[in-house]
């Protein structure tokens, strides 16, 4: 069951690079930076899977992941974790592969975008709620 991501959570992550944990069927993690997390709407978190091969191999074998986003300068942050889809065609997926010809930096097409039914939100801020589940 998706639950709706807190408003200054989504204000939050806006522009900001997401870890993404993946595992494995045998539980083998693997964590990567992904710049194009984004929240798609209040209970859904979209990345591109560009460069992915680990994480797209993960996701295919167990589709459960975790996106943690970081200020650096205040380290206030939060971690959101769901389902995972890979989507490799229709509307959402070539609207992702026209905003990224827009992008600043030349970058390949899009393998997939990752969609993320959130069903967990928490705190990673340092302090006395640092790992409170949130929603």
């Amino acid at each position: 069951m998706s639950v709706s991501i807190p408003k200054d959570v989504q204000d939050f992550m806006a522009g900001k690079t997401g870890w993404v944990a993946t595992s494995n069927r045998d539980g083998m993690p693997n964590a990567t930076p992904k710049g194009t997390v984004k929240i798609l709407d209040d209970s859904t978190v979209i990345f591109t899977d560009l460069f992915s091969l680990k994480t797209r191999k993960n996701l295919q074998e167990n589709p459960k992941a975790a996106v943690t986003v970081i200020d650096e300068e205040s380290y206030k942050g939060y971690q959101i974790k769901g389902t995972a889809t890979l989507i490799d065609s229709g509307e959402l997926f070539e609207k992702v592969k026209e905003e990224l010809k827009q992008a600043s930096m030349e970058l390949p097409s899009p393998k997939y975008v990752v969609k993320i039914d959130v069903q967990e939100v928490f705190d990673q801020s340092p302090g006395p709620d640092a790992g409170k589940q949130i929603v």
